[in-house]
């Protein structure tokens, strides 16, 4: 059974597709960019992007009745991987014991001129 999943504490999406989908005990969450939910803001260091984007997967992750614990797998697309560092430094403050597996790369360009987008999936 396929469950969409949404909350007003991350930012709505931008085109035809859910915040995230549970399906049988999984939880997909899309792609989450750095935007702040009550203002639609985009702050300009990688390091705060980041930060918005874990803050807005940790939103997501709750509604559902998960949490950061439940994370098995993330996908972080960078603009640039001159921020992997800087990404990476934030990243570890949310995850610090049993990490979730991570793919990292970069890309052209990511939506609104970004820096940084991160996906999820969670398993109860």
């Amino acid at each position: 059974m396929k469950k969409v999943i949404s909350t007003p504490h991350a930012p709505k999406a931008i085109g035809p597709y859910s915040q995230a989908i549970e399906a049988n005990g999984t939880l997909y969450v899309s792609g989450q960019l750095p935007v702040n939910p009550a203002d639609g803001s985009v702050a300009e260091t990688i390091e705060a992007q980041t930060e918005q984007c874990l803050t807005n997967i940790k939103a997501i992750l709750q509604e559902a009745g998960y949490d950061l614990s439940c994370v098995v797998k993330s996908v972080v697309l960078l603009a640039s991987m001159d921020d992997f560092a800087a990404m990476n430094a934030v990243y570890g403050r949310f995850y610090t014991t049993d990490m979730p597996a991570r793919l990292c790369y970069a890309v052209a360009k990511l939506p609104m001129g970004v820096k940084v987008e991160i996906d999820t999936i969670a398993v109860k």
